[in-house]
C-alpha cells in the first residue's frame, strides 16, 4: 500500500432528495448504449510541458491498449494557431517531455529500445536521438538552467558478467543485498560523458536543479532495503568530485513526501509532505535554503490533500489540490494569500503554467473525459482538444452529490446513479462501490464499473466515507487503527437512507470495489447477509500476511503499528477471520503481478469462502499488476462484473 483509488465520475451538486433522485438527464435517442469496449478506448492525457516562450505546449497521449501494450506519445500543442500534432510515432513508449531552456530540443523518455533512455528531439526537424545508454531503466531527470547539462536518475548498468549470468539462468538474487537503486547522474548533452553524483548504497527518488547550475536538492535514503519512511532532502554539489563530500543533509522530514522543487530565486526548496508522520503526502511545505524547519503553507488555508504544484517567476504558486468529489486550482501569491482559479464544469488534473500566467491542464468530469484547457488570465478557461470526441456517441448518465449523516452524526458526502427513465416512486436495485485507498476518494471523471451497471438498470452508490481524502487531515485520520468500523458504518448508512426513503430496493443489494474497495467488499460480506452479491479486485482478506508481503508496509503501519508487536488489529480488522459468516456469492478479481495487494490475499479469500459453500469465483489475470493495461482482460474483467451482479441481483 498506499492503494490506488480508483476514480469515479462526479459533475454538480445537487440536493438530497427523492425529487432530486427521479430528475431525468436529457440523453439523445441517436447516442449508442455504452460498452467495455468504449470505455477503454479513451485517450488519457498527461505531462503537460509549456516551451520557455509560451507558445506551445507538449504533452503525453496514452493511447487505448493494444494487446498487451498501452503505448504513449508525445503530441504538440500551438496555442497561437490552434493546430494539435503528434511528434512521437516509435512502437513503444514515449513520456516525461521536457523543453531545453532556449526552447529549440525536446527531450523525453522512451523504452524504444527495451530499457527506457532519455532521447532528444530538435524542433526544427529530424528523428530524435538516444542521449543515454546502458541496460538500465531512467525514471527522472531535469535540464540545467543553461542547457548544457541534464541530471537523471538511474541505477548502474548491467555489466557484460550480470548479463551474462542472466542468459545462462545464474540469476540467483540475495534480497537487498543485490538490489540495484536509482542514482544521481550528470550527463554532458554535448559530448553525453556521464558520471554518478551519489554512492551506490542511496537510493534517489526525485531531484530539482538550483538556478545556479551548480547544485541540486534530491530525495535520497541510504537505506533503501528498510521498510520504513527514511527518506531525507540532501543538497549536491555538482562540482564536488567525491561523492559522499558532494551531499550535505538539509532536511529529514517525517513520513511520506515527494514532488521536489526549487523555487526561481533558489532561496526555497519545496515538497509535499505529511503532517507528523503519515498515513499519505497532503501539505506543500516550504523549506529556506540554509534553515532546519520548513513551514507548512497550505495547513491552515487549504487542508486539502496536495497533489502537485508550479513554481512562477515572481515567486507564487499554483496548486493543483482534492475538494471532495473535484479537485481545485489555486493561486498562493509570494505572500501566501490564496486564490481559487475557475475551472469551469471540469475538474482539472496534469498542468502547466507558463511565465505569463496562463494556465493549460487536463479537464474531465462524470460524463465528459479527457481533453486540454486553457486559461488565460482574467479569462474564462476554454477547452482547446478534441482527442478523445468519439465518446461523444455513447450515452452516459451524470450522477447526483449529496449528503447524509452517519451513525455519529459525521457528515458523508456521496454520490448517486440513477437509471435513464427512473420513475423516482419504484425502488431501484443498489450497488454500493467504494473507493481505493482508504486515502482517496471519488472524484469527477467516468467511471467505468458505475456507467456500466446504471445502463443496466441499477442504481450506484459512491460513498466518500470517513478515510477519504478531499476533507481535510481530520477526516483522512478518522478510520485510523479503525478499519471495517467507522468506515463501513458510514457505508451501512448511506445505504439504510437510500432505502428509508423509498429509493433503494433492501432485497437487491450489491457491494464492489478494487484494492481498499475490495477489502471493504469482503470485510461486508464477513458482517452481514444484506448483500445478494459482491465482487472484490485485489482486497486484502489478511491484514498481517498483507503487511509481510506487500510493497511499502510503511503506510499500514501508520495505522496498525506493526504485527509482530500489536498484531490484535490487524487481526480482528481481517475479513478471513470473519469468513465463516460469508454467504454472499462474490465474485474475486486479481492480478498475479500485483505486488501491492498481492495474489495470496484473493487466494486466501477463496479458500475460505469455498470451505464454507458460498458461490464464489477467483479469477486470476497473468502479468497484470495492481492496475490492469492488457486490453483482453480490461474488457473480460468489466464484462465479469456485470454478470456477476445481473446473476444474482436478477
Amino acid at each position: 500500500m498506499p492503494k490506488i483509488a480508483s476514480i469515479a465520475a462526479i459533475l454538480f451538486l445537487a440536493a438530497f432528495s427523492s425529487a432530486s433522485f427521479a430528475q431525468q438527464d436529457a440523453t439523445p435517442a441517436s447516442r449508442k448504449p455504452l460498452t467495455p469496449e468504449a470505455l477503454i478506448s479513451l485517450h488519457r492525457l498527461s505531462d503537460l510541458e509549456f516551451s520557455p516562450d509560451g507558445s506551445r505546449i507538449a504533452f503525453v497521449v496514452s493511447e487505448p491498449p493494444k494487446s498487451d501494450q498501452r503505448p504513449a506519445h508525445i503530441w504538440l500543442f500551438e496555442i497561437s494557431s490552434g493546430i494539435f500534432r503528434q511528434l512521437t510515432y516509435s512502437e513503444k513508449s514515449e513520456s516525461s517531455p521536457k523543453w531545453s531552456p532556449d526552447g529549440k530540443s525536446l527531450a523525453f523518455l522512451s523504452n524504444r529500445d527495451a530499457n527506457q533512455q532519455i532521447y532528444l528531439l530538435s524542433m526544427t526537424g529530424g528523428e530524435s536521438e538516444p542521449l543515454t545508454k546502458g541496460k538500465r531503466n531512467i525514471s527522472r531527470f531535469a535540464w540545467s538552467r543553461d542547457g548544457k547539462q541534464i541530471a537523471f536518475l538511474g541505477p548502474d548498468a548491467k555489466t557484460g558478467a550480470e548479463e551474462k549470468k542472466e542468459k545462462d539462468k545464474d540469476d540467483a538474487r540475495i534480497v537487498d543485498k543485490d538490489d540495484k537503486h536509482s542514482r544521481l547522474w550528470l550527463i554532458s548533452v554535448a559530448d553525453k560523458t556521464e558520471r554518478a553524483l551519489t554512492l551506490a548504497n542511496f537510493s534517489v527518488s526525485d531531484l530539482a536543479w538550483f538556478p545556479d547550475g551548480n547544485s541540486l536538492a534530491i530525495i535520497a535514503t541510504d537505506q533503501p532495503e528498510s521498510d520504513r519512511n527514511t527518506e531525507r532532502i540532501f543538497l549536491v554539489q555538482t562540482s564536488v568530485k567525491d561523492p559522499k563530500a558532494a551531499m550535505k543533509v538539509l532536511l529529514a522530514p517525517r513520513g511520506p513526501f515527494g514532488e521536489l522543487a526549487v523555487a526561481p530565486s533558489g532561496r526555497t526548496i519545496s515538497f509535499i509532505g505529511s503532517r507528523e508522520d503519515g498515513p499519505a503526502p497532503h501539505d506543500l511545505w516550504l523549506l529556506p535554503v540554509n534553515m532546519p524547519a520548513a513551514k507548512n503553507l497550505t495547513s491552515a488555508s487549504l487542508d486539502r490533500t496536495v497533489f502537485g504544484y508550479r513554481w512562477n517567476k515572481d515567486a507564487s504558486l499554483i496548486l493543483l489540490a482534492a475538494d471532495g468529489f473535484t479537485r481545485k486550482l489555486i493561486r498562493y501569491s509570494s505572500s501566501g494569500e490564496r486564490e481559487d482559479i475557475a475551472t469551469a464544469e471540469t475538474m482539472p488534473s496534469s498542468f502547466a503554467v507558463a511565465d505569463n500566467g496562463t494556465i493549460a491542464f487536463v479537464g474531465e468530469n462524470s460524463t465528459e473525459p479527457q481533453e486540454i484547457w486553457i486559461a488565460v488570465a482574467g479569462q474564462q478557461s476554454r477547452k482547446s482538444s478534441s482527442l478523445n470526441k468519439s465518446f461523444d456517441a455513447f450515452s452516459t448518465v451524470k450522477p447526483e452529490i449529496y449528503k447524509y449523516k452517519s451513525f455519529d452524526a459525521l457528515e458523508i458526502e456521496a454520490a448517486f446513479l440513477k437509471p435513464s427513465g427512473y420513475d423516482g416512486k419504484s425502488k431501484l436495485p443498489l450497488i454500493a462501490l467504494i473507493h481505493g485507498g482508504p486515502t482517496g476518494a471519488w472524484e469527477s471523471s467516468i467511471e467505468a464499473w458505475g456507467q456500466l451497471l446504471v445502463a443496466r438498470g441499477y442504481a450506484v452508490f459512491y460513498p466518500n466515507i470517513r478515510g477519504s481524502i478531499g476533507y481535510g487531515e481530520k477526516f483522512i485520520e478518522s478510520n485510523r487503527a479503525d478499519w471495517g468500523g467507522g468506515d463501513f458504518r458510514d457505508l451501512i448508512a448511506g445505504i439504510d437512507d437510500l432505502v428509508a426513503k423509498g429509493i433503494a430496493d433492501s432485497n437487491r443489494l450489491g457491494i464492489g470495489g478494487w484494492s481498499y474497495g475490495g477489502y471493504m467488499s469482503e470485510w461486508a460480506i464477513t458482517q452481514t447477509t444484506r448483500f445478494k452479491a459482491a465482487v472484490s479486485g485485489a482486497g486484502m482478506a489478511n491484514l498481517i500476511s498483507e503487511y509481510g508481503t506487500e510493497q511499502h508496509p510503511s503506510y499500514d503501519e501508520w495505522f496498525w503499528s506493526v504485527p509482530y508487536e500489536r498484531p490484535e488489529g490487524f487481526l480482528n480488522s481481517s475479513p478471513f477471520v470473519h469468513v465463516r459468516n460469508a454467504k454472499t456469492p462474490t465474485l474475486i478479481l486479481q492480478g498475479d503481478a500485483d505486488t501491492v495487494d498481492p495474489l495470496g490475499q484473493s487466494q486466501e479469500l477463496y479458500r475460505g469462502l469455498k470451505r464454507y459453500g458460498v458461490d464464489t469465483e477467483l479469477v486470476v489475470y497473468p502479468r497484470e499488476p495492481h492496475g490492469f493495461h492488457e486490453e483482453k482482460h480490461l474488457i473480460d474483467r468489466l464484462n465479469r462484473i456485470v454478470a456477476w451482479y445481473e446473476k444474482y441481483m436478477k
